[in-house]
């Protein structure tokens, strides 16, 4: 290897370090599951639907959360405010059912079928949300605005932009639950062959 060759390589390590400083986070991912009874498909549904976690109006299968915090530095900059740092701490939560004592091995069989496929459409709705997060980042980090040397205006300007994001953010996450557990959709589908024990 030349010289020449070796500080060209050097030189693009360096030049590539400010982009993977920016990727440098990772999101916490952790599974609280709940406890339910049975020993049929049928038998495991239903108490689903009197143990699941209450969202809304009702109780469901599954559910995804998170907690957000963010490290960010604003900086005034003459006039102007940037934020100079903004570094995320994401923890993702999914509530999964969990029966309380070993099941038949036919039931098993269909148990384990339907929770993977429940942890799968989990998975998804955890997946927008890191993509959300790593949409702010791109967004905020090196935000400017002008006269703003107390650095007030920029969180305005900020809280708005997250807003629009955030907003984003749930609507793809319903779009894919409607198509999900829409009839013939993939929920209904595991619903249908856990109950039927197929």
């Amino acid at each position: 290897m030349t010289k020449t060759f070796l500080s060209y390589v050097l030189a693009a390590i360096v030049a590539a370090a400010p982009a993977a400083a920016v990727a440098e986070w990772q999101a916490v991912e952790e599974v609280r599951p709940y406890s339910i009874s049975g020993k049929t498909g049928a038998e495991l549904y239903e108490s689903i639907g009197a143990r699941g976690p209450e969202v809304g109006a009702g109780r469901v299968i599954a559910h995804t959360t998170f907690k957000l915090t963010w490290t960010r530095k604003y900086e005034a900059q003459g006039a102007a405010c940037v934020i100079t740092t903004n570094r995320p701490k994401l923890i993702i939560t999914y509530t999964l059912p969990k029966p309380s004592t070993a099941l038949p091995p036919a039931v098993q069989a269909s148990w384990e079928s339907f929770i993977a496929g429940v942890q799968a459409h989990e998975r998804v709705h955890g997946e927008t949300i890191k993509e959300m997060v790593k949409e702010i980042e791109t967004m905020s980090i090196g935000l400017t605005v002008a006269d703003d040397p107390d650095c007030k205006k920029i969180r305005i300007e900020l809280t708005r932009r997250l807003g629009e994001i955030s907003a984003k953010q749930r609507q793809r996450g319903r779009d894919f639950d409607k198509v999900e557990m829409g009839d013939g959709g993939n929920i209904q589908q595991l619903i249908l062959k856990l109950v039927n024990g197929a």
